[in-house]
């Protein structure tokens, strides 16, 4: 495929081309010896002077953020450490002692392990391997016991469940922690429940009955996805939309111009039609590449994106509030860091050795 036609204002070096049929300058090229006579090495203070992070978007559940000045492995390495290295705790081991619902032992469960319970982390230790004595210190226990019965004041010919019996929906809220050792001590300030009080489990008829014993421990997405403290993590590049000075969009053309675009991406002056797009705005740009299906639109515009700003949009489910799940990606990423630096060092220092250094996760 031949090579695409770039107009003025595309720089190769930040942005990303995105053209009809294909993209172009896709790998970066800040590295030695790709432009001569530039010594583009790293260095840690020009490292600091691009680095930025900004803030958009902060609720109780999902955060927003740009982060800029970063390579796409960089970026890409916390939004896999989000999903799967960020450690949580939830339901790991089930024991039934007795479930006459109409959902099975195993579904039910699968249901419970998937709840997320508001457990800081840091106050558990993490199981070597599922065959560990469970202690206070690796281990949670938790009580489901409901029994449905009938409502003797319920009122006359009603046909709510809910009114006709006690107990008829079993929801997370059912879920008793039961304190073992030192933990009543621990977390006596913020009890271990489940973050959503109102999740339904499962539906009882007067007669039926659950009564289990539920253990949690702490892990990490990669052993299963119950343990993912985020229900999305995700990223994409900044759009970036470059008008052509030498070929401007023809006023009568104008309007038509801005509808190829996300609403409010282009603006258009009332009196002269002039095209101008709003950078603000542009990030809200789908890159959908209607203009390019306009043959009258050739040359005018070109679509690319600024291959090292990030948008962020990450979806805590879980015990962290969405403000502190970044900061503990960075965490486990630094303690990775760390664990290369020793083995490194150790291999240095030990080059008379059998060369093989274990290395373990931290």
């Amino acid at each position: 495929m031949s090579n695409p036609t770039l107009i003025n204002g595309f720089d190769t070096r930040r942005h990303v081309g995105v053209h009809a049929e294909q993209v172009s300058h896709v790998s970066s090229t800040d590295y030695p010896g790709h432009y001569p006579g530039e010594d583009n090495s790293w260095d840690l203070d020009a490292f600091k002077k691009r680095l930025n992070l900004k803030v958009q978007r902060l609720s109780n559940r999902s955060v927003a953020f740009d982060l800029v000045g970063v390579d796409a492995s960089i970026a890409n390495a916390f939004r896999r450490i989000l999903i799967a290295e960020v450690p949580t705790v939830t339901v790991e081991r089930v024991y039934v002692w007795d479930n006459t619902s109409v959902v099975v032992d195993e579904v039910l469960a699968q249901r419970i392990g998937l709840i997320p319970l508001n457990v800081d982390p840091s106050f558990m230790d993490m199981k070597e391997s599922p065959s560990d004595q469970a202690t206070d210190r690796n281990t949670l226990v938790f009580r489901l016991r409901v029994a449905c019965t009938r409502n003797k004041n319920a009122p006359k010919g009603s046909t709510n469940p809910n009114e006709l019996y006690i107990n008829s929906d079993v929801l997370s809220s059912h879920l008793e922690w039961v304190p073992q050792g030192e933990q009543m001590t621990v977390m006596a300030s913020n009890p271990p429940a489940p973050t959503n009080p109102n999740i339904v489990l499962a539906k009882l008829r007067p007669g039926q009955e659950i009564d289990m014993e539920l253990h949690a421990i702490k892990g990490v997405g990669k052993d299963h996805a119950k343990f993912c403290p985020v229900a999305t993590a995700s990223y994409r590049l900044l759009p970036k939309i470059v008008l052509n000075p030498q070929k401007p969009v023809p006023p009568h053309l104008a309007e038509k111009f801005q509808k190829c675009f996300s609403p409010g991406v282009i603006r258009v002056d009332p009196r002269t039609k002039a095209i101008t797009v709003d950078e603000e705005k542009a990030r809200n740009e789908s890159m959908s590449r209607e203009v390019y299906r306009h043959p009258e639109f050739a040359g005018c515009v070109q679509l690319a994106r600024v291959r090292d700003h990030f948008l962020f949009n990450i979806e805590s489910e879980g015990f962290y509030p969405p403000e502190r799940l970044l900061p503990e990606a960075i965490a486990v990423m630094r303690g990775k860091i760390a664990n290369i630096r020793k083995v490194a060092e150790a291999l240095l220092h030990d080059s008379d050795g059998p060369g093989d250094v274990e290395m373990t996760d931290t």
